[in-house]
């Protein structure tokens, strides 16, 4: 079986770390993958495979006959059996490359995220609703962000299926990073890792740690990720009386380090899928405290962590608070945390179920 892997750039984001991982599990059972990146990026994706980068501008987003191009060439040339898109613009390029040159590979949609929340516009919806008609399935990445897809495109439910990200088995160094060792040591860590976009709510974020750290001086934040909201957030930083103790950190390969010697993680978003980086802050021992957006209460529970409903904000600060002031019952709810990612959410398994997926894609057999 030879699989496409389409991804938007060479970056340190959700989507393209998890078709890295997935694509390096596939290998190891006999799957050849070859991973394709269509924008520029400055990044080196973490795929031990075969990696061709198109390098393409991101202002040729909406119209680009010679990407495409390229793209038809590599699939004559390759020959896959399937090619997933993962997120971003992928589904709009793979679908117009095949449209435009004719090649009848057929293409599966690795949707990441609840679609029905970015669908604003009638036009929105039927330009979206055009590419998917052109899908041969989608894999979704939790139970509601597929509930949310059929009834947005009204799919069918014998081509789509749930199948979570997971989280790479690794050794996680026992001390915090080099460049962060004097803050761990001398603060409580807090941390919070996505890009620095409008639906992560970075703003409330910072709201949130500076009423805390007013009365607590040991807590300090790290953001990690980047965006284009980076300026307006430092500024809204720099006027707060906490400000020294806010640090954004950027994109980093090192999350699981930082994780698993940081006292929480924080996730105030108004729009997920099922973020990767709470099964890896499940996977450190670290704390989750998350809005009850996407497909986040499919793992954090009562039992497993603290889920907060959007726009509660005292709420979420509570949390906050409760974590750090630890006890048993917090301690449970780690153990408890863990235990769910080890058992369900591992890449080496989750890879397996893609495998399955991917057979019947091909064999044209249902998914459901």
């Amino acid at each position: 079986m030879k699989i496409l892997q389409l991804v938007q750039k060479p970056q340190l984001r959700g989507a393209e770390i998890f078709a890295s991982q997935l694509s390096n599990q596939l290998q190891k059972s006999d799957v050849e993958v070859h991973m394709i990146s269509i924008f520029t990026g400055t990044s080196e994706l973490p795929f031990r495979g075969k990696i061709t980068h198109l390098q393409r501008p991101l202002n040729n987003r909406f119209f680009d006959l010679k990407a495409w191009k390229m793209f038809a060439d590599l699939i004559d040339q390759e020959k896959p059996d399937l090619i997933q898109a993962n997120a971003g613009d992928t589904l709009k390029f793979a679908v117009l490359s095949k449209i435009i040159y004719r090649w009848d590979v057929p293409i599966v949609f690795r949707n990441a995220n609840k679609m029905g929340d970015f669908i604003t516009t009638k036009s929105k919806r039927l330009l979206n609703s055009f590419f998917v008609k052109h899908l041969e399935a989608v894999i979704s990445v939790s139970q509601l962000c597929e509930k949310d897809f059929k009834q947005t495109f009204n799919f069918p439910s014998t081509k789509i299926k749930t199948i979570p990200i997971g989280v790479e088995e690794q050794e996680i160094p026992s001390e915090p990073p080099v460049d962060l060792k004097d803050i761990y040591s001398r603060f409580r860590v807090l941390v919070n890792i996505g890009s620095l976009v409008p639906e992560k709510n970075h703003k409330a974020l910072i709201n949130i740690f500076d009423s805390i750290a007013k009365n607590d001086p040991t807590v300090f934040l790290i953001i990690i990720g980047d965006g284009r909201l980076r300026a307006e957030l430092e500024r809204k930083t720099a006027a707060l009386s906490s400000k020294d103790r806010i640090l954004f950190a950027g994109y980093r390969n090192d999350v699981l380090q930082v994780l698993k010697h940081a006292s929480a993680f924080l996730m105030p978003s108004l729009i997920e899928g099922l973020p990767g980086v709470i099964l890896e802050a499940m996977y450190c021992k670290t704390p989750a405290v998350a809005n009850n957006v996407g497909g986040i209460s499919e793992v954090i529970t009562k039992n497993t962590g603290w889920l907060i409903e959007k726009g509660d904000t005292l709420g979420f600060t509570n949390a906050v608070k409760e974590v750090l002031e630890g006890g048993e019952a917090v301690e449970l709810k780690i153990e408890n945390a863990h235990k769910l990612v080890t058992s369900e959410y591992m890449n080496s398994l989750i890879a397996a179920r893609f495998k399955e997926a991917y057979e019947c894609v091909i064999s044209g057999n249902s998914l459901a």
